[in-house]
């Protein structure tokens, strides 16, 4: 079974951290079934922020997982006032897992 990846990095405004994560994805939305989220902040720097996702199984299982692209807009709009700048943004596939 493929896992795939999704992933943004964001520098935050200062102090806006708790709007952005309202903004992000609000309380009342449930991750997708099957899919584990997380949310990075710098140590030192906590206006970097990184939010990703991981998933297992097919793509086109992924695919249906994104949002319209009327409802994607409306949360990056609602993000906006909060980011300074986007500095890494895609989806991708994992190509190696390395455990101990």
């Amino acid at each position: 079974m493929a896992a795939w990846a999704m992933l943004t990095g964001r520098k935050l405004k200062s102090g806006s951290y708790d709007d952005w994560r309202k903004a992000w994805w609000g309380d009342e939305d449930e991750v997708p079934s099957g899919m584990t989220v997380y949310i990075l902040r710098k140590i030192g720097d906590p206006g970097d922020v990184i939010a990703f996702g991981m998933f297992e199984g097919s793509q086109e299982d992924l695919e249906g997982m994104r949002p319209e692209p009327g409802a994607e807009a409306e949360r990056q709009a609602r993000m906006a006032p909060f980011v300074d700048s986007v500095f890494a943004d895609g989806m991708y596939e994992v190509v190696e897992k390395i455990e101990s």
